[in-house]
């Protein structure tokens, strides 16, 4: 259902916020480095139209274009820890509830077969 909503431009706003900073992000960085989309296109080997459409803030750009352009500005590092389980908290607690408690017994145990 999540696929579908961004196909058809329905994401939540928030989500929408976010790719369009991510583009925003995107196209500075690529300034400040004083490349053309052109020259970032061929270096992330995507076409200067979806690293266009990225800088716009485009819903139905891959991941693999995003991971690409960054790699490509040498930015990707948090891109492979961003999922990693130590950040995810709600997860932690998730697991750790599933677990529950250890049970130990108070006496010694009972060895008595």
């Amino acid at each position: 259902m999540a696929i579908a909503q961004l196909r058809t431009g329905a994401a939540p706003a928030t989500v929408e916020m976010i790719v369009r900073e991510l583009g925003t992000q995107l196209a500075d960085a690529r300034k400040r480095r004083r490349w053309t989309q052109e020259q970032l296109a061929a270096k992330a080997g995507i076409t200067r139209q979806t690293l266009a459409k990225m800088e716009h803030g485009s819903l139905g750009t891959s991941l693999s274009a995003y991971a690409a352009v960054l790699w490509a500005m040498g930015l990707h590092h948090p891109l492979m820890t961003l999922a990693a389980p130590e950040h995810d908290r709600e997860g932690q607690v998730l697991e750790k509830a599933r677990r529950g408690k250890r049970m130990r017994s108070t006496d010694a145990a009972d060895v008595d077969f």
